[in-house]
């Protein structure tokens, strides 16, 4: 790789089960306490690596399983508008989770569980980069490669980088401030909210951004 070139990289989850299971609202917080943060991680960041193609009216597994197995459409909505790129870090998203459901049950006289449906089991994940053999050095090949490349490296540059590697911002954006100099595209792109619809939405946006930036520059400057 080139100093000032972008190398896509693309992802696979290789899936842990942690033999934890809740079937009330009561003991899903318990386990929230209590399992690794990677497994916090598991069930709101890469919820999107999974559901790559469809926008959920859920979010996340925690606020998918209360609306649909526990029939909770209260705390669904509440934990589906926690958003985790709000937070510094995942112990403080695991802190709010925490929070909305200890005030959700305060609230009530029973605790809700499941009835018809199946319990929360917890899980955990490993990321593996998966190199795409995509490299590009200007804006215009970066657009095309965006629209190209398999989603899995929209998810890798975007959730992964900010929060696994402990990085301030994606690193699409940090290679365009730093690798092409264009600050004002660069804040574009960080603004860009991953955590509203699907990874193919996000992509959509992104490609968006750059194109309008493109619009506005002479062809031979990107």
């Amino acid at each position: 790789m080139t100093e000032h070139s972008f190398r896509f990289i693309g992802c696979s989850e290789l899936r842990e089960i942690l033999g934890k299971e809740a079937e009330d609202e009561k003991r899903l917080v318990e386990l929230i306490e209590e399992v690794p943060l990677d497994s916090i991680y598991f069930h709101t960041h890469s919820y999107f690596l999974r559901h790559s193609y469809v926008e959920r009216v859920y979010p996340n597994d925690f606020a998918q399983w209360v609306a649909m197995e526990v029939r909770d459409h209260v705390l669904g909505e509440r934990l589906a508008v926690v958003d985790p790129f709000a937070y510094g870090n995942l112990e403080a998203l695991r802190d709010e989770l925490i929070s909305v459901i200890d005030d959700h049950l305060s609230r009530t006289s029973i605790v809700p569980r499941v009835i018809f449906g199946a319990p929360f089991h917890f899980n955990q994940s490993r990321i593996l980069e998966v190199p795409t053999g995509l490299e590009v050095t200007t804006l215009r090949a970066f657009r095309r490669a965006l629209a190209e490349v398999e989603v899995s490296a929209i998810y890798y540059h975007v959730f992964e980088a900010r929060h696994r590697l402990a990085r301030a911002e994606n690193d699409f954006s940090a290679w365009v401030r730093e690798g092409l100099g264009l600050p004002d595209l660069a804040q574009k792109l960080q603004s860009i909210n991953p955590y509203v619809g699907s990874l193919e939405r996000l992509r959509s946006a992104l490609i968006t951004a750059c194109d309008e930036f493109l619009a506005q520059e002479p062809a031979g400057r990107a």
